[in-house]
């Protein structure tokens, strides 16, 4: 299909979760994955839009390689550049949920360019279902970084993906995206540049995931307070540099989830309420209108050059997190609202970095996806295609 100039780069961040592995059965089940969460949930209000079924795809099982066809192929003509594939590396060689990538590398198919986003948080007893009150993490899987060796081996692995002519580059540099750049020791981007250039390659691109605010606070080098957190709605410029020129990071992934909601809910209330949730496991409804958090959800630094923004389709974590984390109104109309907005961010960038992060293609038991389903079909789909062709 002949399709016309697109007017940004969007990057989907994809979840390879959705295919049994023994941790899983481990501690919820044989068999589980987070289709087992979508499948049970419920509506908790009037109009809650609980369980959300799959249309085209089903309940899919990502070993079948005809799916992960399916999936490129919707993504291709929705204008998607490619997908951004989650990738677990907890350190000492050990990796979780990379069946589906490393098939994806080793049989070329499908051709569909990809990236790697490092996933670089422990998993806990919390990561695909929600606590209890009074209950404490059980650790599965911890985020270690055990040191040089260990990065050589990491990047190893990664250099099959990075030589492979579907990889996504930016700037002749293949793209890595770091989900916590602010863990990340500080040794290991030099430990990787140098890595790349002895291998042939022009460089690593790097990129850290950030909110455009914070709860926690940023400190420099001799201690001084450099960004207050607090989810000050005004401190995204702090975050950004702070990723980019303190911690070595090529450009940052935009989010701004923590600071629509902040401003949507009122500040305090806001941090009453993670610290109820986070902290003490306390469960209370937690909803916000999706039309009110677009309004919030961009700032002036995401058209700076070196920030990509992203697109938040919809959001509902209830089927993990219980009654936190819900978005009402998130249709594919107000979805393209937000789509317009992101492109406006883009139209001084150079076209190389005109890049939107999607999140995500396939996030179901966060609510968070643009696959087709039982409610909206292909609407999500179509308007991205809509707004990004010419």
């Amino acid at each position: 299909m002949e399709q016309k100039n697109k007017k940004a780069r969007v990057i989907a961040f994809y979840l390879p979760q959705f295919h049994p592995i023994p941790e899983n059965d481990k501690w919820w089940g044989k068999g589980f994955t987070e289709w087992t969460n979508v499948a049970k949930a419920k509506p908790l209000f009037r109009g809650h839009y609980q369980p959300r079924i799959p249309a085209d795809l089903g309940f899919y099982d990502l070993r079948v390689p005809e799916v992960r066809e399916a999936q490129a192929q919707m993504a291709r003509e929705a204008g998607i550049e490619g997908f951004c594939y989650w990738h677990y590396w907890f350190g000492n060689g050990k990796q979780l949920l990379e069946r589906p990538f490393n098939e994806v590398l080793a049989s070329g198919k499908p051709d569909f360019p990809f990236c790697l986003g490092w996933a670089n948080h422990s998993w806990t007893t919390k990561t695909w279902t929600k606590r209890k009150m009074g209950q404490t993490d059980g650790m599965i899987a911890q985020q270690l970084y055990p040191g040089k060796e260990d990065y050589i081996a990491h990047f190893m692995y990664a250099l099959k993906a990075f030589k492979d002519s579907r990889y996504i580059c930016i700037d002749g540099k293949p793209l890595f995206v770091v989900f916590d750049p602010y863990a990340l020791p500080p040794d290991f981007i030099p430990c990787w540049r140098e890595l790349a250039i002895q291998n042939g390659l022009k460089g690593i691109h790097f990129v850290g995931y950030t909110q455009n605010t914070n709860g926690r606070g940023l400190k420099d080098m001799n201690g001084n307070v450099y960004a207050k957190g607090l989810f000050d709605p005004n401190e995204a410029a702090k975050y950004y540099n702070f990723v980019t020129e303190r911690l070595g990071f090529d450009a940052v992934a935009s989010f701004g989830t923590w600071r629509s909601e902040a401003l949507v809910k009122n500040r305090f209330w806001f941090l009453l309420h993670r610290q109820l949730s986070v902290r003490f496991n306390v469960s209370m409804l937690d909803k916000y209108d999706y039309h009110k958090i677009i309004r919030h959800y961009y700032v002036n630094e995401d058209k700076w050059e070196n920030v990509y923004p992203s697109l938040l389709p919809q959001w509902d974590r209830s089927p993990r997190s219980g009654m936190n984390g819900i978005y009402v109104n998130s249709t594919p109309d107000n979805f393209k609202k937000m789509v317009v907005a992101a492109l406006d961010l883009l139209q001084d960038k150079q076209e190389e970095h005109k890049i939107l992060f999607l999140k995500s293609w396939n996030e179901w038991a966060e609510g968070n996806y643009v696959e087709p389903d039982l409610k909206y079909g292909h609407g999500f789909l179509d308007v991205l295609k809509e707004c990004l062709f010419d």
